[in-house]
């Protein structure tokens, strides 16, 4: 195995990655560690194609996960090591074939920090709108597999993290003082908007399959059919998202669409004709997760949970000010103290590429800023061509901070993750 970093520099040393750090200055950019890469296995495929749930030529492409491609995107990037989140893109039948799903997921990730020590490390998906399925899977990869932490869903039809029915599983996560990595999907539609469940691009279609509210949620990391929510019987609000897909839906970030549509002209899923949801949307419903947890104070009721938010914490950062000054604005009411303290508390990845760092920093922690790439959503030149080189280079960056986000913040936060 090369050296961290090697292939992020060329034969006569010149940097690939755009540090500006002198040589003596470490500024952690040739042993990134990467907490943002998405991960859907082969085996998965494999598994989804043999039962009918899923084309893999219909699939996106961030989709097709191979460890080959993977590592030379690490190595041109820089990144030593890489935490995989995993993504089971389809609509899943039943609890059980939900559990069979996330096993082989579970086993192939294992595999690959297998294969190639101190390279990967991974996360263990939750349904949240199946909470028996969740619990099994948080004692599976998090007791039994090694998982550093598990990935969830901003939302799960409508029902935002932070809301009072996942406090089961935020306990669960407490007792074992989890890292919780979130992603945002869809934006939930409005109970009126009467939107019909579409079949999942990629997702093969059942005869039979339901279509009813809950069906092919947006569950997590990919979507789950059965029961939401863990309640025997229980259905999302009518009009909740109806897609699957996992972190990015059925939608390939830089393409249109998602798996839902708004009743709008274009392409399925795109709320504003034309604006593809990633751009903006996701930024929204990461947002929109961040606020519903500082309403329901959920880092003050589960104060051992390290959450994670993606993509420079969405619009977080930008509205802070806002946030505090409309504190009582909440229902209940928040002091404006506590939307400080969250907004301290929660952790923040890179991925996206993310803004300048300025706004950031003056709102959060610098010890809570992550690097992500969002690998292979964000295809390896941009990883390579502008989100790295806009990292190093960002006026508002030390090579001290910039040290901290590529490497250190994310070994206080997960020790194992040590490159061998």
């Amino acid at each position: 195995m090369p050296e961290y970093g090697a292939g992020g520099f060329t034969a006569s040393g010149a940097s690939l990655t755009g540090s500006t750090a002198p040589e003596h200055e470490d500024d952690g950019s040739r042993a990134v560690i990467d907490v943002h890469h998405h991960f859907c296995a082969p085996q998965w495929r494999e598994w989804g194609e043999a039962r009918g749930l899923v084309n893999p030529a219909a699939l996106p492409p961030w989709a097709h996960w191979d460890a080959e491609s993977a590592l030379a995107l690490m190595d041109r990037a820089g990144i030593a090591t890489a935490v995989l989140k995993p993504m089971l893109p389809a609509r899943y039948e039943s609890s059980a074939q939900l559990r069979e799903a996330i096993t082989v997921t579970l086993r192939a990730a294992v595999e690959a920090v297998e294969a190639h020590p101190g390279r990967f490390f991974f996360h263990t998906p939750l349904f949240l709108d199946d909470l028996e399925v969740s619990s099994w899977a948080l004692r599976h990869g998090l007791d039994e597999l090694g998982a550093v932490g598990v990935n969830v869903t901003a939302n799960y039809g409508g029902v935002y993290l932070g809301d009072p029915v996942y406090d089961g599983i935020f306990a669960e996560l407490d007792e074992r003082s989890a890292v919780v990595d979130t992603h945002p999907h869809n934006l939930p539609s409005p109970p009126s908007a009467g939107i019909p469940a579409r079949p999942v691009p990629g997702a093969a279609a059942r005869p039979g399959a339901p279509e009813a509210p809950g069906a092919g949620l947006p569950g997590g990391p990919g979507a789950a059919g059965g029961t939401p929510l863990g309640r025997p019987g229980a259905r999302v609000p009518a009009g909740g998202p109806t897609a699957a897909g996992g972190p990015y839906g059925s939608a390939r970030p830089g393409g249109p669409g998602g798996a839902t549509t708004a009743g709008r002209p274009g392409p399925p899923g795109v709320t504003v004709p034309g604006v593809p949801n990633f751009l903006c949307d996701f930024l929204l419903d990461t947002t929109r997760a961040a606020a519903n947890m500082i309403r329901n104070r959920t880092l003050d009721r589960f104060p051992h949970l390290s959450v994670i938010l993606p993509h420079g914490g969405g619009f977080l950062p930008h509205i802070a000010t806002r946030l505090e000054a409309f504190a009582g604005s909440f229902d209940p009411p928040v002091e404006p103290a506590v939307v400080r303290d969250h907004l301290h508390r929660f952790y923040y990845d890179t991925a996206g590429p993310m803004s300048p760092a300025g706004t950031l920093l003056a709102t959060v922690d610098p010890s809570r800023i992550l690097f992500g790439s969002d690998w292979p959503a964000c295809p390896a030149d941009m990883v390579t061509d502008v989100a790295v080189p806009a990292l190093a280079s960002d006026p508002a960056l030390t090579p001290a901070l910039r040290r901290a986000v590529n490497r250190e913040n994310a070994l206080r936060l997960m020790p194992r993750l040590v490159p061998a």
